[in-house]
């Protein structure tokens, strides 16, 4: 097991490793000129109690956390070298949604600027999970977004989030309550 999760830990490395290779300007220039009042203006207070109120409903009866991150763009040094999945595993680690009791953290990482959604599981879930129910997942909240159902495509993924933790976790382990926060994160 120990193996597996060097050969992890070594394979991200060489991905980020080639990815600094790349330098891509017109994702720079993207994120440059993004508005930040673009995200204030899809995401108000009350869309922002919905997306609370989700995550909470959503880790009801199961052992599993959802930490929700929305940001704008990506920091302009990171647009210029690197991508989506690297800046949400970076949040991942940053907020500790790693750090619950059951390695049951996942991460809803939405970047608007991009039109990205990304999702990032710790391994007490993601080895029961395939990539191909998160990239679904993925796909069916950027459809939502796309149609500019920020809302509902954000509530609809936490919901899909919810109800794998609840296969995998509900009435298997003890839930020790609430580890991470369900407020929504806005960078």
């Amino acid at each position: 097991m120990m193996v597996n999760n060097e050969t992890d830990l070594i394979s991200s490395h060489q991905k980020l490793t080639d990815d600094s290779k790349q330098l891509d300007f017109s994702r720079w220039l993207r994120n440059f000129i993004y508005l930040p009042w673009q995200t204030r203006r899809c995401f108000n207070a009350d869309v922002q109690k919905q997306i609370s109120n989700a995550v909470a409903r959503a880790e009801q009866n199961h052992a599993g956390e959802i930490q929700v991150i929305i940001e704008g763009h990506l920091p302009l040094d990171m647009a210029l070298r690197s991508n989506t999945r690297t800046r949400a595993k970076q949040l991942f680690a940053e907020y500790g949604v790693w750090d619950t009791a059951y390695n049951s953290g996942v991460l809803l990482y939405i970047n608007l600027c991009e039109r990205k959604v990304e999702i990032v599981a710790d391994r007490g879930i993601n080895h029961f999970v395939t990539s191909e129910n998160w990239d679904t997942i993925c796909s069916n909240i950027t459809a939502l977004l796309k149609q500019k159902q920020y809302c509902a495509g954000v509530i609809s993924g936490i919901d899909q989030i919810g109800e794998v933790l609840n296969q995998f976790y509900a009435n298997k382990i003890k839930d020790l309550g609430n580890e991470l926060s369900n407020q929504a994160i806005f960078l």
